[in-house]
């Protein structure tokens, strides 16, 4: 059932906690004692909470989840709205785990797409996804950010509903009328996930899963293989498993070329950059790398990529490491860290596998120990730059995107926030009323 809006956590009651940690003095005092979690903690900087599409029916069992895996530090990146995050806040006190505030935004580089380069999307040359790491600056938004989110908004809500109705169309001329619109779709999410209707933003999965689990109420199992043919026009992958059906759906019907398809409408990297530094964010680069083979043109050779994200002022990485092996994880993350940029790992959780939240390897195999450490100091970084963020302080970068002034060397910049970043977050473990880690 929806909550009325005057029981949803309040965003800025959220922040406003974090900020009571402490003033920026005593923390940088503590920080210099060496206060810090005694161990390393477990840290997934990236998630996906619904009404976003993903693998958590509810923010309360992300965080159960979390808490039962042991997770420590816990960042949440959705797409186009940020009021879940006050219910993300709020549990995850409740459990312990400290909150990484995050982005994602998906933009494009219009030389590149001239060139047929492709960044971190292996299907589309000049389509790049864009992370924010350590927002603190969505309650409310200011005007710039509030006029470039809803130019994002805008452009993939009409996008989302065309789609929606063109698959009803096809759907209905092959005998299986779904009666699905935007509306029944938004609809669907609401009872799903108990969130009020302005906080659903629609995404392709979220239309593939209404109508496969339309298709599936209305057609008996041993019926399933013929009816999704004449859909798709082809043999189906699976007519029992809802997940590769969802996929199959996306793959015969929404993408670039397939009958329900829909031009995307992007805003530039300058808009999506800017909106990142409006919300007090750090630009951050999700790679991609073995992720598909071959590695983009955009990532290969790492060194080339390392040079491309700066130029660009980004000045943070991030993987999703279930997608790579641990060689090439190890060869890219090493050679980012040495190059002077931050590096965190998330799970994505952008699916409805529901995998464990410490992040592995391809094929759960274990990440290598020295990347855990630079995965739990990239944590660290963005958990100082949200605290001083919340301050007024200068962050990790400045308003420009540009990197902290007050530090001669990338690594004295790296390491004091490192610190600062670990006291912090071991004092919100001392605050919290879940025991100490």
């Amino acid at each position: 059932m929806t909550r009325p809006e005057s029981e949803i956590p309040s965003v800025q009651r959220a922040l406003d906690r974090l900020k009571s940690l402490g003033s920026v003095a005593e923390m940088r005092a503590a920080a210099e004692r060496g206060l810090a979690p005694g161990s390393r903690p477990r840290v997934n900087s990236h998630i996906h909470l619904p009404p976003n599409f993903s693998a958590f029916e509810s923010v309360r069992q992300a965080i159960d989840l979390a808490a039962e895996q042991g997770i420590g530090v816990l960042g949440v990146s959705n797409y186009y709205d940020y009021d879940v995050y006050g219910d993300f806040v709020e549990l995850a006190r409740q459990r312990g785990i400290f909150p990484l505030f995050g982005l994602e935004i998906i933009c494009l580089i219009d030389e590149l797409v001239k060139g047929g380069i492709k960044i971190n999307d292996p299907g589309n040359p000049g389509k790049m996804y864009i992370c924010g790491k350590g927002i603190t600056r969505f309650a409310p938004f200011n005007s710039v950010a509030q006029k470039l989110i809803n130019i994002i908004r805008r452009n993939d809500s009409t996008r989302i509903a065309e789609m929606i109705r063109r698959m009803e169309a096809i759907f209905a001329e092959r005998g299986l009328a779904a009666g699905l619109s935007e509306d029944a779709v938004i609809a669907m999410v609401v009872r799903r996930h108990g969130v009020p209707r302005s906080r659903v933003y629609l995404q392709e999965r979220h239309a593939a899963q209404a109508f496969q689990e339309a298709l599936f109420a209305r057609v008996p199992p041993a019926q399933r293989p013929d009816a999704l043919a004449r859909v798709f026009g082809a043999a189906p992958g699976s007519a029992d498993d809802p997940v590769k059906v969802q996929n199959d759906i996306r793959s015969y019907l929404m993408k670039a070329g397939k009958p329900a398809f829909v031009e995307e409408t992007f805003v530039s990297f300058e808009q999506a950059h800017r909106l990142i530094l409006e919300l007090g964010g750090i630009p951050c680069y999700p790679t991609l790398a073995d992720g598909t083979r071959p590695i983009c043109p955009f990532e290969d050779p790492v060194d080339r990529l390392v040079e491309s994200i700066k130029s660009l002022r980004i000045f943070c990485a991030e993987f999703i490491p279930i997608r790579n092996t641990p060689q090439v994880l190890s060869h890219y993350v090493r050679a980012m860290r040495a190059a002077g940029l931050v590096v965190t790992a998330g799970t994505e959780h952008n699916t409805l596998d529901l995998l464990p939240i410490e992040p592995t390897c391809l094929n759960g195999q274990p990440i290598p120990e020295d990347l855990k450490d630079i995965f739990w100091e990239g944590a660290c970084v963005v958990a100082a730059h949200q605290f001083l963020t919340l301050h007024g302080e200068c962050g990790f970068v400045d308003a420009r995107g540009n990197p902290n002034p007050t530090f001669k060397t990338t690594e004295q910049r790296i390491e004091s926030f490192r610190k600062l970043g670990a006291a912090v977050v071991q004092q919100y473990f001392s605050a919290s009323s879940a025991p100490l880690r």
